[in-house]
């Protein structure tokens, strides 16, 4: 039963990547947006402006929708730890426990109980009580992604353990080392304003989306202008968060670097960053180069002199380190197309986010009607919804691409950790069924958020009838 030649190990990767590329879709999205929302909620018990209370029960609605897919979609993605990765749930039950474990008792439970709090407590408690319950919202899901990351850190840097040599598993000795853990403390920055960015630019895109259509321009020209400055705020953190971290992957994992910037050889200064680039692991070549010089060495090491590793010297030098325990056979060159691309577009999808960040705030700062004759503008944020998405995506592929062969670096084969007893028809079986769930959410996802984006704030009761001031200005607060 279908047998199309076709293995357990791939057609497990494939699904582990789709159910991750599809849940990190949300959990961005949620965190991000809770940000937006505590935000306009603040301003409302500030400022006493039904604006900002409109706006946070508008973009609430959205909110809500993408935490309860975000839960759905996760459910399904754990159910494969079983399914198909019997192997490395063994190899790793004793480190995943705990951090998993605070997340969903401690992280996830505070997120989901105040949510519940702030969804039916409008009007029986105080403002500044009720914008309370919303940030504890967030911090709730910033420390459920917190100790989510911790987890997916072992498995690229592993720290604090101990193999039990009865069992060959992986115990865990050092709680505090997996939490103090460099891997964890450059990745979690980096993830947390990537979805800052998701939620600012999902507000301001579909904001552009209604002003494109001129529709309660007053309304979305401020929620526009609100992810724009959170955006904009939060592309720069994201830039410096994903330098450091790529300043440390050249020493922890030279393999990945090498494979993002597309080199071979070892490159010495001054040494130039390749924007556009063939790259075929058969001949250890890459073809097609467009350079710009000195670069790299400015990336690598924020100056201009420095050496970098190429894929044929971290290669030597992974099999003279671990073949022994491994055998030879391994191979630790990587999907290097796909992680070359993937940092590019990552990088400058991230780069182009903040220019529209920057135009859109300068053609919106003063009348509502400047930024509606901005055609190209409003357009170009509009499309804009659905870039942070892809930004996010490329980044979880060069973290879990870059990181093969290895499901735990240095530590356990990803060969080695699917369950034995699995057929490759069983899993393109669950591949089908997943793959129709995620299209179905998704499909209900987009259709209901239209509903309430075409109804405007008058889906929250609103008569949309406000002064022309700007969000925050120092007018709107006095």
């Amino acid at each position: 039963m279908f047998n199309l030649g076709l293995s357990v190990l791939s057609l497990a990767r494939f699904q582990f990547a789709m159910t991750t590329i599809f849940h990190f879709f949300f959990v961005p999205t949620s965190i991000g947006m809770g940000l937006m929302v505590a935000i306009m909620e603040t301003a409302y018990v500030i400022t006493k402006k039904q604006i900002y209370k409109s706006m946070t029960k508008f973009w609430g609605k959205i909110f809500l929708l993408s935490f309860a897919v975000g839960v759905v979609t996760g459910l399904i993605q754990e159910f494969q730890f079983g399914m198909n990765w019997s192997n490395y749930s063994r190899f790793m039950g004793d480190i995943f426990g705990a951090p998993l474990a605070i997340e969903a008792l401690l992280a996830f439970f505070l997120e989901s109980t105040f949510l519940g709090i702030w969804m039916f407590t409008w009007d029986k408690m105080k403002p500044v009580w009720h914008a309370l319950m919303i940030w504890l919202v967030f911090i709730g899901s910033v420390l459920s992604a917190l100790w989510i990351l911790a987890a997916n850190s072992f498995m690229q840097h592993p720290v604090g353990y101990a193999i039990n040599k009865k069992t060959g598993h992986a115990v865990m000795t050092s709680f505090s080392a997996i939490v103090a853990n460099k891997q964890l403390w450059y990745e979690f920055p980096h993830v947390i304003f990537g979805a800052f960015v998701t939620g600012s630019f999902i507000v301001a895109g579909l904001s552009a989306i209604m002003l494109f259509r001129k529709k309660s321009p007053e309304f979305f020209r401020k929620s526009m202008r609100l992810g724009l400055i959170i955006g904009l705020l939060s592309c720069g953190g994201s830039f410096l968060s994903g330098d450091s971290q790529m300043v440390y992957l050249q020493h922890d994992q030279p393999m990945k670097f090498a494979a993002d910037e597309g080199i071979y050889q070892n490159v010495k200064s001054p040494a130039p960053w390749t924007v556009v680039q063939i790259s075929d692991n058969k001949t250890k070549r890459g073809y097609g180069k467009i350079e710009i010089p000195y670069l790299l060495d400015i990336l690598s090491y924020h100056k201009l002199s420095g050496s970098v590793k190429g894929m044929d010297s971290v290669n030597a030098e992974l099999h003279k380190k671990y073949d022994k325990k491994f055998g030879k056979h391994m191979n630790y060159y990587v999907a290097t197309n796909t992680l070359f691309y993937s940092f590019r577009i990552m990088a400058g999808g991230a780069g182009a986010l903040g220019l529209l960040a920057i135009l859109g705030l300068w053609f919106s700062r003063k009348k509502k009607d400047t930024i509606m004759k901005q055609k190209w503008l409003t357009f170009l944020l509009s499309i804009a919804t659905i870039g942070p998405w892809i930004i996010n995506s490329c980044g979880w592929l060069i973290t879990e691409l870059g990181r093969q062969p290895w499901v735990v670096y240095g530590l356990y084969p990803t060969a080695a950790a699917v369950s034995p007893s699995t057929s490759a028809g069983e899993v393109l079986f669950t591949n089908i069924i997943y793959f129709v769930v995620f299209a179905t959410l998704a499909a209900f996802m987009i259709m209901y958020s239209l509903k309430i984006l075409n109804k405007g704030p008058k889906a929250v009761g609103d008569n949309d009838n406000y002064d022309l001031e700007d969000p925050f200005s120092k007018e709107a607060f006095k």
